[in-house]
This record gives C-alpha cells, structure tokens and sequence, in this order.
C-alpha cells in the first residue's frame, strides 16, 4: 500500500492529505476534514468578533452591481487559478468563501465526484464569470470545493468576462475587495 502526503507549511490553510488506499475512506475523510475547517474558520471568526458574514460567499450581482454592468464576452476554456474564485451567480448557502462545505446537506454528492476524481474519471470543466481577476462560479461548486479540498491550485474553466464600467482589479491572494468599487466601510 502506497502513502502519499501532500505536507505543505504549518498554518497554509491547505489540507494535509492522505492516501490509504481504500478511496471511498479518502474521500470521506476529505469531506470531513473540508467540513472541520469550515467550522472551525467560522468559531475563529466569532472569536474575533468578526461579521456573521465575513466568510459568506459573495454574489455576482453584488460585485458587478457596484462596478456598473456594461455586457459580457465569452473567453472559453482555460486554467484558473483556485484562489480566484470566490463567489458565486446564485445564492449559495452550501459553500463559505473557500468553497468549504457549511453542512452536511452536499456530503453525497460532494463524496460521489471526489470518488469519480479519485477513480481517475475526468470531471468536465466548471463555469465561471470573470470580473477582472476574480471568479464567481455558476456551474461547478462541488468540483470546486473538491479541489479546494485536496490541494489543487488550478482548475480548468469555461470563463465569461463581465465587462464593467468601473475596471474591476484585486490585489493579493483570496482578495475579495475590488479596487474601483464604492467601499462600504
């Protein structure tokens, strides 16, 4: 039996994983360990006194809205990086910002792709609108959060560009603010 650790730097935020052997137990691990980290993410930001909302994920209509909507264009397939993506189009409540699972309710077929992946069967690309380098997914969630949850930095994409009135930039790793936008603070 072959054992495989991905170790990366203490505090990375990145899973540490483990490969037994036996995949149906690697993805159930997976799962639980994506699901530990969500809530233990959420009890540091309670502790921190931060917003119930700081780690929800953010809506498509909320960044575009701020920036002003002027069309789309389609762009197609391509690598994205994981730490891009940090929204969705729809109102998600099954993912926080880092596409950890927040219940239970996503563990089937959550565990049913990882399986898939594991097995070595190719999973289609997700979809995606870009809004200057950040990503907010409309098809794919679960894809995302697997990967997530198993160290992959990339993952391939269909990618729409929302074009906006105001240019939409990001700076840093996971931002979430949008330079150009009206700040809320």
């Amino acid at each position: 039996m072959e054992e495989r650790c991905d170790e990366r730097a203490a505090g990375s935020g990145t899973a540490m994983l483990t490969d037994t052997g036996f995949p149906r137990a690697d993805v159930e691990n997976d799962f639980l360990r994506a699901r530990r980290h969500q809530v233990l993410a959420r009890l540091a930001h309670r502790l921190r006194r931060m917003p119930d909302d700081a780690d929800s994920i953010l809506l498509l209509d909320e960044a575009v809205g701020a920036l002003g909507r002027r069309g789309e264009r389609y762009l197609g397939l391509q690598v994205i990086r994981l730490d891009t993506i940090v929204g969705t189009v729809d109102s998600r409540h099954d993912f926080d910002r880092r596409f950890r699972p927040t219940s239970s309710r996503v563990r089937s077929r959550w565990e049913q792709l990882a399986l898939a992946q594991r097995r070595g069967a190719p999973l289609p690309p997700i979809e995606v609108y870009r809004v200057g380098g950040l990503h907010f997914v409309q098809d794919g969630h679960h894809r995302v959060s697997i990967a997530a949850a198993t160290g992959q930095e990339t993952i391939d994409a269909y990618v729409t560009e929302v074009l906006t009135a105001v240019p939409a930039k990001y700076t840093g790793r996971r931002a979430t603010r949008f330079s150009g936008a009206p700040s809320r603070c």
